[in-house]
């Protein structure tokens, strides 16, 4: 199991080479989970939710990639700031997905992958506090936050309406 795999210790802080090559890593399964649900689930809906997040982490690897071409740059990503989340994952947990997945099941299975993610760059931002970088792994965590946002939203919308 690699260090992407279990997740990032807290007490390390890897040099911007190599968090910026786990970032990348981490980027890349991602998108390569999400496709998968594309390839696999039938319902339109759900296809369209999961394509939609493998194109965020898609962005996310390319402005990686680009900070590792072209050296640290810690304006790359607009937003500084974690946004408050409402923790579906906790109460939705969906790990896997299956053929027969709907939109329900595909925004809490993206839920859940996203929330994968901010734990990873929470760690990085932890371990890394101080450096120069850590405004970088910030940028990348409010990022993925504000996509978990845009999730849970669409989740609380469409199957957490009042009757």
């Amino acid at each position: 199991m690699s260090d992407v795999d279990k997740g990032v210790s807290k007490e390390v802080c890897y040099t911007l080479e190599v968090a910026l090559e786990k970032s990348i890593i981490m980027e890349e399964m991602a998108f390569r989970n999400f496709l998968h649900g594309v390839k696999l689930i039938n319902d339109r809906q759900a296809k369209a939710i999961l394509l939609d997040a493998a194109k965020e982490e898609l962005n996310h690897k390319h402005r990686l990639e680009m900070v590792l071409l072209e050296g640290h740059d810690k304006n790359a990503f607009d937003l500084k700031k974690e946004l408050p989340l409402m923790n579906l994952n906790y109460v939705y947990e969906q790990k896997s997905i299956s053929a027969d997945a709907n939109a329900r099941e595909s925004l809490a299975y993206a839920i859940n992958l996203e929330k994968r993610e901010i734990d990873f760059y929470r760690a990085l931002t932890h371990g890394c506090e101080g450096a120069p970088m850590v405004e970088l792994f910030k940028g990348l965590l409010a990022d993925e936050t504000r996509h978990l946002q845009n999730l849970e939203d669409l989740y609380e919308k469409y199957f957490l309406t009042e009757n």
